[in-house]
């Protein structure tokens, strides 16, 4: 998971950082068909920025009723990152611990099992469904505060079975204002157009979910 956060604040010469530097915000989003509920608590210290979060599934055509909890961090460096995820549907309950370690490997603990993997460079982790995990890289990239285009390598952990895989994710500043800004996102040949609010948090997902 990578971080540039081109928004953190600077301290005033011989200032200090004030409280409201750190203090954190929840966001929750709903999506209706299928029924979907994710919250996140979301803080930006001096060094890191950590999500703190839960999913809440009915069953579907494709995927067994579930909830999730995970908790993330990331390094502003760039240089490390971490993502526990816990799933929990009527059968069984599943954990996974992802770290990305300051020599640019991941390692990947599940089930009692490790490895190891460079995932092609990959500094961004991502979970399925989430919209979490859309708000990190905007956030960071500073794609709502001025226009970019970026292509990034993502671990992809795909929920309730926790199978990770390598994807490729592009986001592309469409336009900013006073409100926030729209994002272009593309994975697998689909572009959804995003909405986020000047902090760079997911507004709308169209067909995915809405900030409620």
């Amino acid at each position: 998971m990578n971080l540039g956060e081109s928004g953190e604040r600077v301290l005033p010469p011989g200032g200090t950082r004030s409280s409201a530097a750190r203090k954190p915000s929840v966001h929750t989003w709903q999506r209706v068909d299928p029924p979907r509920l994710e919250s996140v608590r979301l803080l930006v210290a001096e060094t890191r920025l950590l999500a703190s979060g839960r999913l809440i599934a009915a069953a579907d055509a494709d995927v067994e009723a579930f909830s999730a909890s995970f908790e993330a961090s990331v390094d502003k460096g760039e240089t490390a990152g971490r993502l526990l995820l816990r799933t929990t549907t009527a059968e069984e309950e599943r954990q996974i611990s992802l770290s990305r370690t300051e020599d640019g490997a991941w390692l990947v603990d599940r089930a009692g099992a490790s490895r190891r993997d460079e995932f092609d460079g990959s500094l961004t982790v991502a979970v399925g469904g989430a919209v979490t995990f859309h708000t990190l890289p905007i956030r960071r990239l500073g794609l709502h505060r001025a226009p970019s285009e970026v292509v990034l390598p993502v671990v992809w952990v795909r929920v309730p079975d926790l199978a990770v895989s390598l994807v490729s994710q592009t986001y592309r500043t469409v336009s900013i204002d006073d409100s926030g800004a729209v994002i272009a996102f593309t994975q697998d040949g689909v572009t959804t157009e995003l909405v986020v609010d000047t902090d760079g948090v997911v507004v709308d997902f169209p067909g995915v979910a809405t900030r409620v």
